[in-house]
């Protein structure tokens, strides 16, 4: 009986080092941040500063419209306004039955499939099959996205750089909901841990489901098996392995709209969650290999994928502080420590990507932004059986958001 005891209490104490490891990972990485910046400045990319002689890449800018085409003419508009002429923009129209859109322009090609394909994989797919000419790479993107007139200039920079796949900087199209800032600030959050920390330590970094740009022959060495819902956890955790790094662009600005209430925001998340519990496995295929071949790399990208979303991390932590009430009085208040050390870092983070005081304000409601992902969790099983589309409906073009 005590060595069972022993056993369990062994494991205990293991869940929670990770756990806590987790929760304590975005305040050691700003600590490194505020360093990093003290004795060294960044060097953005700037737009132009491309070497004479240096190849212009052929992209295919892929648009995956479900059921509704409100949104891509401002998508459109602000590819056809890029500082950048190599380029084609395929519209894939699923299920809009009685939508159509006509333009002139031969950079435009619009796709109508007979078949319904309800599945934004199978709508790449559709797409690459009908490109018009062969093109170095492709860019995904969403219906409510608008792009930065420099973004296709400053990705070719990246891909002149010799990198195969290049993550893009998500910003938000809309903030002027209370949900919209939450929606932003996680963003934010998630951009500086995943992404901008990860450039700055010369790691690979994590991808959206949108404005990810790739070579087009290795999204082709992509298999699928399941087709609803988090297409990009199978995205990153197959090309991290074969590529020496995941790169991430924060020069090249892609908009995307915010969740401006909280029923959207239940059905993205619970899309988003299924979506982590599915493809799960994948963050133990990436680790191990990454053990296999002696990268870190690797290893820290399969560790993350296997990172519970911070919800959970969160109400772990508190239920370990309050066992621990029982267990160990010291556990307790490291706990309530690691708690605070989190919420002190995820606001100083959100501080420094971006310097908006409505969306630091909007932190004092996480609450209730937490609240609906514990009801997104609970609805997750509805994520296996539809699409669960996120309805946007904000009409802003580019010029909109840059002159805000």
């Amino acid at each position: 009986m005590n060595t069972i005891l022993q056993i369990l209490n062994v494991l205990f104490i293991i869940i929670q080092v990770v756990i806590a490891a987790y929760l304590l990972q975005s305040s050691f990485l700003l600590l490194i941040f505020c360093i990093k910046r003290i004795f060294r400045k960044s060097n953005p990319v700037v737009a132009g500063e491309e070497d004479e002689g240096s190849k212009k890449h052929s992209f295919a800018a892929i648009i995956t419209a479900h059921k509704n085409l409100t949104l891509v003419p401002p998508l459109v508009d602000s590819l056809l306004k890029q500082n950048y002429e190599d380029y084609v923009i395929y519209i894939v129209a699923d299920a809009c039955d009685e939508q159509s859109l006509e333009y002139n322009d031969p950079k435009v090609k619009f796709l109508k499939p007979v078949t319904h394909l309800n599945a934004k994989i199978r709508s790449i797919d559709y797409a690459i099959n009908h490109f018009i000419a062969p093109h170095d790479a492709l860019i995904i993107f969403d219906t409510d996205n608008l792009v930065h007139p420099d973004y296709m200039q400053i990705l070719n920079h990246y891909f002149n750089q010799g990198h195969r796949a290049v993550q893009t900087n998500l910003q938000p199209k809309n903030t002027d909901t209370l949900y919209a800032r939450l929606d932003t600030a996680g963003n934010l959050y998630n951009n500086f841990s995943d992404r901008l920390m990860r450039k700055e330590l010369g790691l690979s970094a994590n991808i959206w489901g949108l404005g990810i740009a790739m070579e087009t022959s290795l999204y082709k060495e992509i298999i699928y098996q399941h087709f609803l819902g988090g297409f990009d956890k199978k995205i990153q955790a197959d090309i991290v392995k074969r590529i020496p790094l995941l790169a991430y662009a924060p020069e090249a600005m892609v908009y995307d709209e915010k969740i401006d209430n909280g029923d959207a925001l239940e059905k993205q998340r619970t899309r988003w969650i299924n979506a982590y519990f599915k493809y799960f496995k994948y963050g133990w295929d990436v680790l191990l290999t990454g053990l296999k071949r002696g990268s870190f790399n690797l290893l820290y990208f399969g560790i993350n994928l296997l990172r519970p979303p911070l919800f959970i991390l969160l109400g772990s932590a508190f239920a370990f502080a309050i066992i621990n009430l029982l267990v160990s009085v010291a556990w307790t208040k490291f706990w309530i420590g690691a708690i605070l050390a989190f919420v002190v870092s995820f606001f100083l983070i959100v501080l420094v990507m971006q310097k908006d005081k409505k969306i630091f304000s909007a932190l004092f409601y996480l609450p209730f932004f937490v609240l609906r992902q514990v009801k997104a969790l609970l609805k997750i099983k509805a994520a296996n059986k539809s699409f669960l589309q996120t309805e946007n409906n904000k009409v802003l073009y580019i010029e909109d958001v840059l002159n805000r």
